[in-house]
């Protein structure tokens, strides 16, 4: 194990490839009235889809606090690691890259954090192509510069039903939160440099859908992509997203997963959510 990779519970990695990459995932906790949990091991996304639907009912979420990293990167360390990259998401949607930069200043250059500048499968593929090089025994400096290449690779795009969620956060301006529901308008939007955007409105959830899918497509260009469908408890309306996008995508898809978005990000978007993860290949 010469260089170790560290992500977050944010990345969203599908279940089919539990076990197949030596990753590290440090959890967020969510919140729900005061009462606290990690995601992915304490509250689960259909937990806080219930308590988002509830009146008075107050959802939160926090970093990881930098002992957290710094207890990951040492056990790391002593188990024989040469040095770790640890790869999170976006610092501007969220305090954990800074905790995780925290904690590597206490252990020295041997860790290297990376801002992926995005979330979800976005961040998932790039902890994926971290820990690729690194399986292949590439050195620190080789599998810090996959993370940073490959989060320039993906896409991120996605449909809620409202942006209330994400403006009661903070994750989104209050400008844009107005503009995305004026006159009944569905918001799609995508991550631009690590910060969340309207990319377009639409009239109805259906049309909406099927930008998205265009948005997918156009996202991809001309070689070959991965792709990721999340949704929020909507596997039937993830499965058919992905076969659409499958089909439009022909030859030149790769992989496709569908996977359900965490506690985290479901705590900021809300029920209704669909996203498309698009991964170019380098």
């Amino acid at each position: 194990m010469p260089v170790a990779v560290v992500t977050d519970s944010t990345a969203y990695l599908p279940s089919e490839l539990s076990g197949t990459y030596d990753l590290t995932v440090v959890p967020l906790t969510v919140v729900i009235n005061g009462a606290e949990g990690l995601e992915g091991e304490e509250i689960s996304p259909a937990e806080v889809a219930h308590a988002l639907g509830q009146r008075r009912v107050a959802v939160s979420t926090s970093r990881p606090a930098p002992e957290q990293f710094v207890a990951a990167y040492r056990g790391l360390l002593d188990a024989g690691a040469d040095g770790i990259v640890s790869v999170h998401l976006s610092a501007q949607l969220s305090g954990t890259y800074d905790a995780a930069a925290l904690a590597a200043s206490e252990i020295g250059p041997q860790v290297q954090v990376v801002d992926s500048k995005t979330t979800g499968m976005g961040l998932g593929f790039v902890a994926l192509a971290a820990a690729t090089a690194a399986r292949r025994s590439a050195d620190l400096d080789t599998v810090r510069r996959a993370a940073v290449e490959h989060s320039a690779q993906v896409s991120v795009l996605f449909y809620v039903d409202t942006l209330e969620f994400l403006r009661r956060g903070g994750r989104i301006g209050a400008a844009s939160a107005l503009l995305g529901t004026a006159l009944s308008v569905k918001p799609i939007l995508h991550m631009v440099d690590g910060v969340i955007v309207v990319r377009d409105k639409v009239r109805t959830a259906g049309r909406a859908l099927a930008r998205l899918v265009d948005l997918a497509v156009e996202a991809s260009g001309e070689g070959e992509v991965d792709i990721a469908v999340h949704h929020l408890g909507a596997t039937d309306r993830a499965a058919a997203l992905a076969d659409v996008v499958s089909m439009r995508l022909g030859d030149r898809l790769r992989d496709c997963y569908i996977t359900e978005i965490g506690a985290v990000v479901a705590a900021h978007v809300g029920p209704g959510v669909a996203g498309v993860v698009v991964h170019r290949r380098v």
